[in-house]
């Protein structure tokens, strides 16, 4: 043997030598990480206190069918820039994995679904150990790791971000995910954008909450996921059954397996050794070799046998792992068995099964664990706790000290543009500001991206694309421009284009604004998404919407048109609970202009609001702050249609500041004022020519324009929590009246308010409550129906003749003059 043959050899021997050992300690690792979930669990369900008597819960099962998985995955194969959508079930593995690398606390553990400690399910924005992509929600979690692969090509791709790293998105799903049609929503956008670097590893433990999943089901998934253009890889067998395969009689075990139904397969898992021997015996001992086959192996080691799948193997799952590529999307297929490792692995019933304290003892002995040293990281663990530290020490995914980041915010043009124009709609002023931010140099407009599910020129983002580009990695030139075939619209595309076209999903535009708004702290690189989107379908994708501000992500979204006032599409394109869901929504600011000035008032606040970051955000209930003032959030425009006339004013600080936090009067109350009309959006003109009316027999009638039912709301139980919090320390200072309530506050004690809007009531009637005040509400409380503004305006009782009604019920003129003034309409 030549030298340099025989260096080769040496460094062969070293290497399998090496590979074994990191075997070795990461088979123990499991085993600590299998016992800390499940110890977790046990201490939450069985020893801590329970005050209300409600079971906990936790998934042991659940979580257990990933441990090995979750083991290869955070202690050699991923590095700090690769970002993970853990399984929901599998938050106690993730959490006990934290804890063995340093990022989670003992106390956490032990207040496991409790208050103020580790969450139920991974949470961004609850945890304190670094989750990247907040689940729960099934399916969603999944779908979201193929749009943060998109928003990291889109970074890629910008010659500003050219520190990005490069990092792999990896969702762990379990099998019961597929179930979801968000995600095969999210296939299809991903193939087509090109979707590359990303990993999806399939919990395939065949076992929901109620059944067995059906026979076969892997090569339905196996076929979409390759039609889809993802590189499929099917962890099936572990070592042990693929030996066992090559031995006389394997083939026909092989069979056996591969026709086995997956309910038989789940209860001789639960059975053990005794019913596979049973089985097995009966149903292929007559074929050559398997009895010499089956008489190898003792209960103990059939049991194991039989049960060594792929996703349980460790050498397997870094095999693969490191052997894809990262040019394409990969799904691991990884055949799992629920509740792996646990007494109850395999049964039908236990996916929400916790362990008996007497199993729990049982399983404490397994992995020599003595009482009062259940959290110790290394207690009962095989090799010297130095040899383990030194290993864990070196973990790749635990190399750098932070993995969120807190980019600068970006400075917000001080001559924020404003549109001049004598009658326009808020949905016209909205597409004129982004083509004037379009037309400049800003940092701020370099930053923006838009997107939208296949309403992009309806929605009036049609100038911002002219002007910016579709984002493609090639370049494409528009066909209909290079024939000079007439069209407003320039799409060419290209790596410059700001704006994504997605197809008609709502799911997958917020899960899209979900992954563009958490650049800046998954990328370090902030984007400024903006969304848009027909009003009526924030319905179809709330789900996801509520996920995307739950995870303390950060865009602009522009819902229009709205309302019945969009009068001949009819019922099923008018929104009428869009209001309340921009008032309930944690997370998001949602504001209704009437006006342009307040539109580009509103953006101009909004993008800065977008960017807000306080880093130390306390975990518990934030008691002296209204939180979202200080922490920021997302924005939420409901825009209209209907041209309006313009104000012609300039905006002074005191109305800008009111148009932000809410409101400000239109026509000011005098002192003591008993009638106040309140509007929202599209009704303004209406609205005001009832009030004028009115001012004939009610000279001080005030109009109340309402900007942000949101915000004004926010800001009154902010200040009613302060004032009940203080209500019993006499040395406290007063606490100062919310907005609304200075607003309201010229009113006289018994003044009528009458509320209007094109939504439900409920979104404004609330604010008779602020100070006690009589209201007369008026809104849309049914499914619209087509027509002309007028008619439904009139149908609907949100035109100026229901505003002077309301306006004299509610100051108790039943009269000749009421009828007067009803003539007069």
């Amino acid at each position: 043997m030549s030298p340099s043959s025989a260096s080769a050899a040496a460094r062969d021997i070293v290497s399998a030598e090496a590979r074994e050992r990191e075997l070795a300690l990461l088979a123990e690792l499991e085993r600590k990480v299998l016992w800390l979930a499940s110890w977790t669990i046990h201490n939450a369900n069985h020893i801590r206190g329970n005050e209300d008597g409600l079971k906990v819960g936790g998934h042991q099962a659940s979580s257990a069918s990933l441990a090995t998985v979750m083991t290869a995955l955070y202690f050699s194969i991923l590095e700090p820039q690769d970002r993970v959508a853990v399984k929901p079930h599998a938050s106690p593995i993730f959490h006990a994995i934290q804890y063995l690398l340093g990022n989670q606390s003992r106390d956490q553990l032990e207040r496991f679904r409790g208050f103020g400690g580790a969450q139920s399910y991974p949470s961004r924005t609850k945890d304190q150990d670094d989750v990247d992509f907040s689940t729960g929600s099934v399916g969603l979690g999944a779908a979201i790791t193929i749009m943060g692969s998109l928003a990291r090509d889109y970074l890629k791709a910008k010659p500003w971000a050219k520190g990005l790293q490069p990092g792999r998105m990896v969702a762990l799903v379990g099998d019961a995910e597929l179930d979801e049609g968000n995600v095969y929503e999210a296939l299809l956008e991903g193939w087509k954008h090109g979707l590359k670097d990303c990993w999806w590893v399939v919990d395939y433990n065949r076992q929901s909450l109620d059944a067995v999943a059906s026979d076969r089901l892997f090569e339905k998934v196996e076929h979409l996921f390759l039609n889809m253009g993802w590189e499929v890889v099917t962890l099936k067998y572990g070592r042990l059954l693929t030996e066992a395969f090559r031995q006389p009689g394997g083939e026909a075990l092989r069979q056996w397996i591969d026709s086995c139904p997956n309910s038989i397969y789940s209860a001789l898992t639960y059975e053990g050794a005794a019913g596979w021997r049973r089985q097995l015996e009966a149903d292929i001992g007559g074929e050559r070799g398997v009895p010499e086959l089956l008489a190898r192996y003792d209960d103990a080691g059939l049991a194991r046998l039989m049960t060594n799948l792929g996703g349980h193997d460790l050498g397997l799952l870094l095999d693969a792992f490191r052997a894809a590529g990262r040019d394409r999307p990969v799904c691991f297929i990884a055949y799992t068995v629920k509740g792996h490792g646990l007494p109850f692995a395999g049964h039908k019933d236990n996916h929400a099964g916790l362990m008996t304290p007497a199993q729990m003892e049982q399983f404490r002995s397994e992995n020599r664990v003595r009482p009062g040293h259940e959290w110790d990281p290394f207690e009962g663990l095989e090799g010297s706790m130095a040899e383990l530290e030194r290993f864990l020490a070196g973990v790749p995914f635990r190399s750098t000290a932070t993995r969120r980041h807190h980019p600068p915010a970006l400075p917000v043009p001080e001559d924020f543009p404003c549109p001049k124009g004598q009658t326009m709609s808020t949905q016209e002023g909205f597409g004129k500001i982004l083509n004037e931010l379009a037309a400049g140099s800003s940092e701020l407009a370099a930053r923006i991206v838009t997107t939208s599910p296949d309403v992009t020129v309806s929605t009036n983002l049609g100038p911002w694309v002219n002007r910016r580009g579709r984002f493609s990695f090639a370049a494409q030139e528009d066909p209909f421009q290079l024939r000079r075939l007439t069209s407003p619209q320039k799409w060419g595309g290209g790596p410059e284009g700001q704006h994504i076209e997605l197809g008609i999903a709502e799911n997958n535009l917020f899960l899209m604004l979900g992954a563009l708004g958490l650049t800046h702290s998954l990328m370090d690189q902030r984007l400024l998404p903006i969304g848009t989107l027909y009003d009526p379908f924030i319905q179809r994708g709330l789900d996801a919407l509520n996920y995307a501000c739950y995870q303390d992500a950060r865009f602009l979204l522009v819902a229009t048109p709205s309302g019945i006032t969009l009068a001949p599409e009819g019922g099923a394109h008018q929104s009428i609970a869009t209001p309340l869901i921009g008032i309930a929504q944690d997370g998001i600011a949602a504001f209704e202009p009437a006006y342009v000035d307040e539109l580009a008032a509103i953006m101009k606040w909004g993008f800065a609001y977008m960017q807000r970051d306080k880093q130390a955000k306390s975990q518990a209930w934030e008691r002296e702050a209204w939180v979202r003032e200080e922490t920021g959030g997302s924005v939420y425009l409901r825009l209209s249609t209907r041209p309006l006339a313009q104000p012609g004013r300039e905006l002074d600080g005191d109305i800008t500041e009111g148009i932000i936090q809410g409101g400000y009067w239109m026509r000011p109350p005098a002192p003591g004022c008993r009638l106040a009309v309140c509007y929202m959006g599209a009704v303004a003109e209406e609205a005001q020519r009832a009030a004028g009316l009115l001012a004939e027999d009610i000279p001080d009638i005030a109009v109340l324009a309402v900007t942000s039912a949101d915000r004004l709301c926010a800001g009154w139980h902010a200040a009613e929590k302060k004032r009940q919090l203080h209500a019993v320390d006499e040395n406290e200072a007063t606490i100062p009246d919310s907005y609304v309530e200075r607003l309201l506050a010229p009113l006289a004690r018994d003044a009528a308010l009458v509320t209007v809007l094109d939504g439900h009531p409920a979104a404004l009637s609330w604010l008779g409550g602020v100070r006690g005040h009589r209201v007369q509400a008026l809104g849309v409380e049914h499914f619209g129906q087509t027509g002309t503004i007028g008619d439904l305006y009139r149908y609907y009782r949100i035109d100026e003749k229901a505003i002077v009604e309301a306006s004299l019920a509610a100051l108790g003129r039943k009269s000749a003059r009421a009828r007067d003034y009803i003539a007069k309409l």
